[in-house]
Protein backbone atom coordinates (compact mmCIF):
# COMPACT_ATOMS: atom_id res chain seq x y z
CA UNK A 1 0.00 0.00 0.00
CA UNK A 2 3.06 2.30 0.69
CA UNK A 3 4.45 1.49 -2.81
CA UNK A 4 0.96 2.24 -4.50
CA UNK A 5 0.88 5.83 -1.95
CA UNK A 6 4.12 6.86 -2.83
CA UNK A 7 3.29 6.27 -6.62
CA UNK A 8 -0.08 8.39 -6.59
CA UNK A 9 2.03 11.31 -4.86
CA UNK A 10 4.60 11.17 -7.29
CA UNK A 11 2.23 11.17 -10.18
CA UNK A 12 -0.04 14.36 -8.23
CA UNK A 13 -3.07 11.71 -7.85
CA UNK A 14 -2.78 11.27 -4.00
CA UNK A 15 -5.16 9.31 -1.83
CA UNK A 16 -7.00 11.61 0.28
CA UNK A 17 -5.39 10.89 4.05
CA UNK A 18 -8.38 10.57 5.66
CA UNK A 19 -9.30 8.10 3.56
CA UNK A 20 -8.33 4.47 1.76
CA UNK A 21 -7.70 4.11 -2.01
CA UNK A 22 -7.42 1.05 -4.06
CA UNK A 23 -5.73 1.00 -7.27
CA UNK A 24 -8.15 -1.00 -9.94
CA UNK A 25 -5.12 -1.00 -12.37
CA UNK A 26 -2.92 1.71 -14.12
CA UNK A 27 -5.23 2.81 -16.88
CA UNK A 28 -8.37 2.37 -14.89
CA UNK A 29 -8.37 4.18 -11.97
CA UNK A 30 -9.12 4.53 -8.09
CA UNK A 31 -11.30 3.00 -5.28
CA UNK A 32 -11.59 6.09 -3.27
CA UNK A 33 -13.42 4.70 0.15
CA UNK A 34 -14.10 7.75 2.28
CA UNK A 35 -16.87 6.32 4.12
CA UNK A 36 -17.60 6.79 7.92
CA UNK A 37 -14.77 8.89 8.85
CA UNK A 38 -16.69 11.50 10.38
CA UNK A 39 -15.56 13.43 7.39
CA UNK A 40 -17.18 17.25 7.85
CA UNK A 41 -15.37 18.61 4.39
CA UNK A 42 -14.86 17.20 1.11
CA UNK A 43 -11.47 15.95 0.45
CA UNK A 44 -9.40 16.74 -2.30
CA UNK A 45 -9.88 14.17 -4.74
CA UNK A 46 -7.54 12.47 -7.35
CA UNK A 47 -9.19 12.94 -11.25
CA UNK A 48 -8.55 9.56 -12.00
CA UNK A 49 -11.04 8.61 -9.14
CA UNK A 50 -13.65 5.85 -10.48
CA UNK A 51 -15.36 4.83 -7.35
CA UNK A 52 -15.99 7.23 -4.43
CA UNK A 53 -17.53 6.25 -1.68
CA UNK A 54 -19.05 8.92 1.00
CA UNK A 55 -21.40 7.74 3.01
CA UNK A 56 -21.50 7.59 6.80
CA UNK A 57 -19.83 11.46 7.04
CA UNK A 58 -20.90 14.38 8.67
CA UNK A 59 -21.10 16.18 5.45
CA UNK A 60 -23.35 19.00 5.02
CA UNK A 61 -22.61 20.49 1.43
CA UNK A 62 -20.12 20.53 -1.46
CA UNK A 63 -18.92 23.32 -3.08
CA UNK A 64 -19.46 24.42 -6.51
CA UNK A 65 -17.17 23.19 -8.49
CA UNK A 66 -15.69 20.68 -6.76
CA UNK A 67 -16.77 17.35 -8.21
CA UNK A 68 -15.95 18.74 -11.70
CA UNK A 69 -12.80 17.08 -12.49
CA UNK A 70 -14.01 13.68 -11.47
CA UNK A 71 -14.87 12.94 -15.32
CA UNK A 72 -13.82 9.13 -15.11
CA UNK A 73 -16.25 8.87 -12.26
CA UNK A 74 -18.28 5.60 -12.45
CA UNK A 75 -19.70 5.06 -9.14
CA UNK A 76 -20.56 7.33 -6.41
CA UNK A 77 -22.25 7.08 -2.88
CA UNK A 78 -22.74 9.78 -0.63
CA UNK A 79 -26.32 8.98 1.43
CA UNK A 80 -26.27 8.85 5.59
CA UNK A 81 -24.85 12.55 5.82
CA UNK A 82 -26.42 15.54 7.19
CA UNK A 83 -26.79 17.71 4.10
CA UNK A 84 -28.51 21.03 4.35
CA UNK A 85 -30.58 21.32 1.18
CA UNK A 86 -30.39 25.00 0.75
CA UNK A 87 -29.21 27.24 -1.77
CA UNK A 88 -25.68 25.66 -1.52
CA UNK A 89 -27.15 21.97 -2.34
CA UNK A 90 -28.14 23.18 -5.86
CA UNK A 91 -24.79 22.10 -7.49
CA UNK A 92 -24.56 18.76 -5.99
CA UNK A 93 -27.96 18.13 -7.01
CA UNK A 94 -27.51 19.26 -10.54
CA UNK A 95 -24.07 17.44 -11.02
CA UNK A 96 -25.76 13.86 -9.24
CA UNK A 97 -28.18 14.27 -11.91
CA UNK A 98 -25.56 13.82 -14.72
CA UNK A 99 -23.71 11.25 -12.42
CA UNK A 100 -25.96 9.20 -10.51
CA UNK A 101 -29.52 8.94 -10.45
CA UNK A 102 -29.59 5.81 -7.50
CA UNK A 103 -27.51 8.34 -5.06
CA UNK A 104 -29.58 11.37 -5.78
CA UNK A 105 -32.61 9.49 -5.06
CA UNK A 106 -30.73 7.57 -2.18
CA UNK A 107 -29.25 10.92 -0.50
CA UNK A 108 -31.93 12.26 1.88
CA UNK A 109 -31.59 15.90 3.21
CA UNK A 110 -31.51 16.73 7.46
CA UNK A 111 -32.02 20.65 7.18
CA UNK A 112 -34.01 22.60 6.97
CA UNK A 113 -37.33 20.99 8.71
CA UNK A 114 -39.59 21.43 5.83
CA UNK A 115 -37.82 19.18 3.78
CA UNK A 116 -36.32 16.87 6.39
CA UNK A 117 -35.70 13.29 5.00
CA UNK A 118 -36.97 14.59 1.58
CA UNK A 119 -34.61 12.27 -1.42
CA UNK A 120 -32.61 14.97 -2.75
CA UNK A 121 -33.66 14.40 -6.01
CA UNK A 122 -37.10 15.24 -5.47
CA UNK A 123 -36.35 19.02 -4.42
CA UNK A 124 -38.20 21.84 -6.16
CA UNK A 125 -37.18 24.70 -7.07
CA UNK A 126 -40.05 26.01 -4.87
CA UNK A 127 -38.37 24.43 -1.93
CA UNK A 128 -34.86 26.08 -2.50
CA UNK A 129 -36.97 29.53 -2.79
CA UNK A 130 -34.48 31.16 -0.39
CA UNK A 131 -31.78 31.28 -3.12
CA UNK A 132 -34.07 33.80 -4.78
CA UNK A 133 -31.66 36.83 -4.33
CA UNK A 134 -31.32 39.95 -6.67
CA UNK A 135 -29.03 40.20 -9.44
CA UNK A 136 -25.17 40.44 -8.69
CA UNK A 137 -23.95 44.07 -7.91
CA UNK A 138 -21.84 43.94 -11.22
CA UNK A 139 -25.05 42.81 -13.38
CA UNK A 140 -26.53 45.97 -11.13
CA UNK A 141 -24.14 48.36 -12.07
CA UNK A 142 -24.12 46.84 -16.37
CA UNK A 143 -28.35 47.68 -15.75
CA UNK A 144 -28.02 51.03 -14.98
CA UNK A 145 -24.80 51.58 -17.54
CA UNK A 146 -27.24 50.65 -20.09
CA UNK A 147 -30.18 51.77 -18.90
CA UNK A 148 -28.82 55.36 -19.42
CA UNK A 149 -27.41 54.66 -22.85
CA UNK A 150 -30.88 53.35 -23.86
CA UNK A 151 -32.51 56.44 -22.25
CA UNK A 152 -29.98 58.59 -23.83
CA UNK A 153 -30.57 56.81 -27.73
CA UNK A 154 -33.91 57.29 -27.39
CA UNK A 155 -33.80 61.05 -26.26
CA UNK A 156 -31.21 61.30 -29.47
CA UNK A 157 -33.94 59.69 -31.67
CA UNK A 158 -36.89 61.70 -30.27
CA UNK A 159 -34.86 64.83 -31.38
CA UNK A 160 -33.95 64.07 -34.89
CA UNK A 161 -37.04 62.64 -35.68
CA UNK A 162 -39.22 65.67 -34.67
CA UNK A 163 -40.13 67.65 -37.36
CA UNK A 164 -38.29 71.39 -37.51
CA UNK A 165 -40.62 73.97 -36.14
CA UNK A 166 -41.83 75.97 -39.06
CA UNK A 167 -39.38 78.50 -40.06
CA UNK A 168 -40.40 82.04 -40.73
CA UNK A 169 -39.03 83.43 -44.46
CA UNK A 170 -39.13 87.20 -45.40
CA UNK A 171 -39.75 88.07 -48.90
CA UNK A 172 -37.65 91.46 -49.81
CA UNK A 173 -40.55 92.38 -52.78
CA UNK A 174 -43.15 92.29 -51.43
CA UNK A 175 -42.71 92.77 -47.10
CA UNK A 176 -44.81 89.88 -46.49
CA UNK A 177 -44.00 87.04 -44.60
CA UNK A 178 -44.81 83.35 -45.28
CA UNK A 179 -44.62 80.87 -43.18
CA UNK A 180 -43.52 76.79 -44.45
Amino acid sequence: IILIRSLFLLSGEGCPPSCDCKSLGETKGLHIDCSSRELADLPALPANTKRLYLQNNSLTSVPPGALDSLLSLEEVTIFDNPWNCDCHILYLKLWLEDISTLSLENTRCATPAPVRMKPLGQLTGNELGVCKRLLPIKCLEFFWRDLILIAGAIITLILVAEPSLPQVQEFPASKTTMTI
